[in-house]
């Protein structure tokens, strides 16, 4: 019996390894997308956008894919000591991955990549009286993502010209946490 929860124990442990073969780059899927999301990191060139009381300082609970194509994203932040959540809808465009928000200025959001079970990595692009400004969020199915992930994350911000100073850690500065459903 201890070799079989051993076995089983192990076995969760290697599904969370990250696996190239899995990941999906277009053509998404949107559908799987839907349920329970974790904040991992985030990625900008304004880091006073996504630091703490930055105006995209939020922590993702949930991903809703909508009958219309968009998505309904639910998340929460801290106000004066208070969890406080906030439901945003995105509009599909005709591009398969891409939505578009009113949000502080024109958004585009984009998925950029996932494998649906574990993780997905959005990309947002925002206009706001002239200046862009460029977002990127890694998103877990679990709290704690393995550094496989982390690392592929870096990755696709040095792609957005984003280096290490450009990325903030979430998963441990939400403190939130104990509400997520």
């Amino acid at each position: 019996m201890a070799l079989l929860l051993l076995g089983l124990g192990l076995s969760l442990v290697s599904a969370q390894d990250l696996n190239p073969r899995a990941i999906v780059r277009r053509n998404y899927d949107i559908s799987k997308v839907s349920g329970t999301w974790y904040s991992i990191s985030m990625a900008s060139t304004d880091m006073k956008r996504i630091e703490e009381n930055g105006d995209l300082w939020v922590f993702v609970q949930s991903i809703e894919s909508l009958e219309n194509g968009g998505l309904r994203f639910s998340f929460h932040f801290m106000v004066h000591g208070e969890c406080v959540e906030v439901a945003v809808v995105c509009d599909k465009t005709d591009k398969n991955g891409e939505y578009t928000i009113t949000y502080l200025g024109e958004n585009r959001l984009l998925v950029s990549e996932t494998d649906y079970r574990l993780y997905i990595t959005f990309h947002l692009r925002n206009v706001r009286n002239g200046t862009e400004t460029q977002v990127l969020a890694l998103y877990g199915r679990i709290p704690e993502l393995k550094p496989s992930f982390l690392e592929r994350f870096e990755k696709i911000c040095k792609t957005y010209g984003l280096g290490p100073e450009n990325i903030v850690t979430m998963s441990s500065k939400d403190h939130c946490y104990s509400y997520k459903r």
